[in-house]
């Protein structure tokens, strides 16, 4: 062991200093990923039908490629998942990440690339050792093993040409070999469907196991720990794995769970590193231990432009390079990747706090959703669940906003809905059940944290009295036509708000 940690001492001071290369240097590093990635897809399809081989420099690039979002693509997908090769990327793409979907389908299937497994998402998963590595040189993480908290889809194959499930069980499937000896569970309990007998073979495989590291979401992980000591009768995580010292997450943010998690793990040096993967992509690694913003990482074949929130949705809304960027401003994120995304919107904001280097926050969305617990909840789901509540309930609505509730010491979260109705239904109870399957039917990612109320319990609905939202609007200020009720919040300060407005006139 201690020659293994010497080689991985090596290969940190190595990539690290290939990290402050892209620091020092971000525009150089992101015009050349930019060309490379025209040139590997000259010959594609697309690269023929956007002119590839006349593309000299970003200003072309921009004249040649719209925007994109998975609408957009979808027709490609749809060839490429039944085996048809070169269309965005050269070659053929077996592999698809499920994620939550758009307006006119419940799920997206991203394609994942060999280049983008490689270069972009494993290597991310190597960046975050490397990170903690640099940053705390007297971890322990290598004399014990990293439990892995993946998805609760397993790969599934669409036809002899492709497969799709979760990025996380996508990722257990295309590790190095040499990965089955550093982390658990062993891959047949991490990529079961079932999530119930799943969080049962993962407790009891790993209860005996030196656990040193964790990854995975937030709230999921949470459900985890918290069964685990059930099973065990321990006071803390501690008691079960006095070793552990790191804990990696991404997919939602810690801040609702950073006091839980701390009260679970009462260690003053434990470790927690958040990461920005998504299906489209490993986009940022958190580099400071004093900070929570993370670094943009633009050595792992993705070319980044972002639009200013303030033009995002107008016609010939300017897009921005690296180079460009200002802190505080909230921006949507545009990519084109060596998977064969191409200036494709993935639908998040970050707002720079730095530019030399890039380190940013996620801020949210381009559009209103709730995404408290990886459920991915927009406004186009809700509106299309509302409406078959109502329809199956004889209900009708006036005005509603909701947003999450967070998980408690000893509760699940929840979603919370204030409703203003014109006809009330006959059974609230009813509407309210009407209304979760609705949305479990219209978001994949919903209906699985909603499996077993182990993530998501019941929605819970506050019937409020009618006026409740104008009244609302007009203590602020704000009544007329061009100010709207937030229909989907990612925080409790509107739904707090009306709540608190409600009591002061009770």
């Amino acid at each position: 062991m201690p020659l293994f940690k010497s080689i991985v001492s090596w290969i940190t001071i190595k990539r690290m200093n290939e990290i402050d290369l892209f620091r020092k240097y971000p525009a150089d590093v992101q015009r050349d990923t930019l060309m490379q990635l025209i040139n590997d897809a000259a010959d594609t399809e697309w690269g023929h039908q956007h002119n590839y081989a006349t593309i000299k420099n970003y200003n072309d690039f921009k004249k040649l490629v719209p925007i994109q979002e998975y609408d957009d693509i979808k027709p490609y997908v749809e060839r490429l998942r039944n085996g048809e090769k070169n269309l965005l990327w050269p070659g053929e793409i077996k592999w698809f990440a499920k994620s939550s979907g758009t307006t006119s389908d419940k799920s997206k299937f991203i394609p994942v690339s060999k280049e983008a497994l490689e270069d972009c998402h494993i290597r991310g998963g190597k960046d975050v050792m490397y990170m903690n590595e640099h940053m705390f040189p007297e971890n322990r993480i290598l004399k014990g093993k990293g439990l892995i908290v993946g998805g609760s889809h397993q790969i599934s194959n669409f036809n002899n040409e492709s497969y799709f499930g979760d990025l996380s069980a996508i990722l257990i499937e295309n590790m190095p070999f040499y990965a089955e000896f550093l982390r658990i569970p062993k891959t047949s309990i991490a990529l079961l469907d079932n999530w119930e007998q799943k969080l049962e073979q993962m407790a009891k495989a790993t209860i005996k196991e030196n656990v040193t590291s964790i990854s995975g979401v937030p709230s999921w992980t949470l459900v985890l720990l918290r069964h685990i000591l059930s099973i065990t009768g321990k006071n803390n995580i501690l008691d079960v794995w006095p070793n552990l010292e790191l804990f990696m997450h991404g997919g939602v943010s810690f801040i609702p769970y950073r006091e839980q998690y701390e009260s679970l793990i009462p260690r003053d040096d434990m470790h927690y590193l958040e990461t920005y993967n998504a299906s489209e992509g490993f986009f940022g690694i958190q580099d400071e231990s004093e900070s929570n913003d993370m670094l943009l990482m633009l050595d792992y074949g993705v070319f980044y432009e972002f639009i200013s929130m303030s033009e995002f949705g107008k016609e010939n809304a300017s897009t921005l390079t690296i180079s460009e960027v200002e802190i505080g401003v909230n921006y949507a994120i545009v990519i084109s990747t060596n998977a064969g995304l191409w200036r494709y919107q993935i639908g998040d904001t970050v707002k720079f706090t730095s530019t030399y280097p890039h380190r940013f926050q996620i801020t949210g969305r381009t559009r209103h959703f709730i995404n408290a617990f990886g459920e991915e909840l927009i406004i186009d789901n809700a509106e299309k669940a509302l409406k078959i509540a109502c329809e199956k309930s004889g209900a009708q609505i006036l005005e509603y906003t909701a947003a999450p509730i967070y998980m408690g010491a000893e509760t699940q979260g929840a979603h919370e809905w204030l409703i203003e109705f014109e006809k009330a239904p006959d059974n609230m109870e009813y509407f309210t059940y009407m209304l979760d399957e609705a949305l479990k039917s219209a978001n994949s990612d919903y209906e699985a944290k909603r499996f077993n109320n182990y993530t998501l319990r019941m929605p819970k609905i506050i019937v409020v009295a009618p006026k409740t939202f104008h009244n609302w609007l007009n203590k602020k200020g704000k009544l007329g036509g061009q100010n709207k009720i937030p229909r989907l919040s990612n925080n409790r300060k509107y739904v707090e708000d009306i709540l608190a407005m409600i009591n002061e006139l009770a």
